[in-house]
């Protein structure tokens, strides 16, 4: 599962570097569902941009951080109680050989970092040569910045370990007195465990892959989506953060926080993980997906993929006995933009007239539920009964009809599908011939023609040769126009 990923890269690790934690090395044996030693170093192959895992390995220890390429973080915790009673060296925190070595493993951090917080506050109170107050506002002032974004608690001191007050001490705003990090629940304590851990990581690993068994164990879901945008925002911009998770609230994060920074792969339930091979590739970020995604998360949580906006479109308005979606215009218009636009769902409601009456409706009623939900109505350009409606003619439409209207600038959807561009990529994918000739005598106006009724003829110029029906060629070509292609633009233009 997901943290074999983890330990792959952990064994790969340890074997050329050193044991990553204080838990010991696990062996070949330890990765094995038989024991035996059928697992080593040669089975895992790790790439980076800038090369191999040998390369880039070599690279690092060049440099002063060389065991520092990964950070990792098991899901297993540690940290009930903080009192420190005695000073002692700490070895530096490059060394990375603290804390959990595999996914397994308890990963007990909080005592070292308290140490390091006290060492990092001593060091700049003496070169800097100023007042403690001073000292402890620049050291903890960062820390307590994502704090205070994740809890409603900051850290008021850092104690005395001569004093036999080694332990954080924190405030909360509704409570004057100031107290101590055992009273923390087990969530907070969390919270303050993986921040401190990262802002004291900041200046040597600054070039490192994070990785996060389960972080949100223990954690209010309401908190966790904050605690991953701040935990994003204190690791340096030259690193990754690799993440397994079933939180909501992270997921959250990445759909709509971190939704152009993020790749998502998705483990499958009804795979069969322990006895074959599986090639995992991240997953388009696409409504279907998300709902999937979310469903798998907490069983069944299609309310949070809902749709913010809806677009009455022309078509087939009877779905199928299992609700599904029959009209072709719909279809198509989801395939192209699900993944942009993933809060957006394009219905089908009948003809021209249908569209007015029915999307009336639906605002009617589900504005009144749902009071951010967006109902925009989409009509093609043939909307005056076939006859020849001019583009002056449809900005006339669009400026004496409510704001939610939307025309076409081209005929119908089959202009927009059977646009050179897309044909040409349909080809080029398909290893067919496009017969470029024979479509520019008969395509002469891709804006205004009535291409619809030469679908057949379309087909031939891409060297179809067997029968398939034409809304299924149509659905096909529509999954082959993405956000460079001048069609999409164009089409999102007119509609969002």
């Amino acid at each position: 599962g997901k943290s074999s990923v983890f330990d792959g890269m952990l064994y790969l690790n340890s074997h050329h570097w050193k044991v990553v934690g204080n838990k010991g090395g696990k062996s070949q044996g330890f990765h094995s569902l038989n024991l035996s030693k059928n697992v080593d170093d040669n089975s895992i192959k790790i790439e980076f941009t800038v090369g191999d895992f040998a390369t880039e390995l070599r690279r690092k220890r060049d440099g002063e951080n060389a065991n520092t390429l990964f950070s990792f973080r098991s899901p297993y915790r540690y940290n009930t109680s903080l009192k420190v009673e005695h000073s002692r060296a700490v070895i530096e925190m490059k060394e990375n050989s603290y804390g959990a070595s595999a996914s397994i493993d308890i990963d007990d951090k909080m005592e070292e970092n308290y140490r390091r917080l006290n060492i990092k506050y001593n060091n700049f109170l003496h070169s800097a040569d100023c007042r403690p107050s001073e000292a402890k506002s620049k050291i903890i002032g960062d820390l307590n910045l994502s704090l205070k974004n994740c809890l409603d608690l900051e850290i008021n001191s850092l104690g005395d370990i001569e004093a036999n007050r080694g332990t954080l001490y924190f405030k909360k705003p509704d409570y004057s007195n100031e107290f101590e990090f055992n009273v923390l629940s087990s969530g907070e304590k969390e919270v303050v465990d993986i921040l401190l851990d990262l802002y004291l990581r900041q200046e040597e690993y600054n070039d490192t892959i994070f990785l996060f068994d389960e972080p949100e164990l223990h954690i209010n879901t309401a908190i966790q989506r904050n605690l991953f945008i701040e935990m994003n925002r204190l690791i340096g911009p030259n690193c990754q953060i690799w993440l397994s998770t079933h939180s909501i609230g992270f997921l959250k994060a990445l759909q709509e926080d971190f939704k152009d920074d993020c790749q998502i792969i998705s483990f499958k339930n009804d795979n069969s993980w322990a006895s074959k091979s599986y090639v995992l590739t991240p997953l388009l970020k696409t409504r279907a997906n998300w709902t999937s995604i979310f469903e798998t998360a907490l069983d069944d949580l299609t309310g949070l993929v809902s749709p913010k906006k809806i677009i009455y479109c022309e078509g087939r308005d009877t779905p199928t006995t299992t609700g599904q979606e029959r009209g072709m215009d719909a279809k198509v218009f989801n395939n192209i933009f699900n993944e942009k636009y993933h809060d957006a769902l394009f219905i089908s409601s009948g003809g021209n007239t249908e569209l007015d009456q029915r999307s009336e409706i639906a605002i009617a009623i589900l504005t009144k539920v749902f009071s951010n939900i967006e109902i925009n109505v989409l009509k093609d350009r043939d909307m005056a009964s076939g006859k020849n409606t001019t583009e002056a003619e449809r900005q006339l439409y669009l400026s004496t009809n409510p704001s939610n209207h939307r025309v076409l600038k081209r005929w119908e959807i089959e202009n927009y599908l059977y646009d050179k561009e897309v044909l040409k990529k349909f080809c080029a994918e398909k290893g067919t011939s496009f017969d470029e000739t024979e479509y520019d005598k008969l395509v002469t106006d891709i804006d205004n023609q009535d291409v619809k009724s030469e679908t057949q003829k379309i087909k031939n110029f891409c060297g179809i040769t067997t029968s398939i029906k034409a809304d299924i060629f149509k659905i096909t070509l529509s999954t082959y126009i993405t956000e460079d292609m001048t069609v999409y633009k164009e089409l999102e233009a007119c509609i969002f």
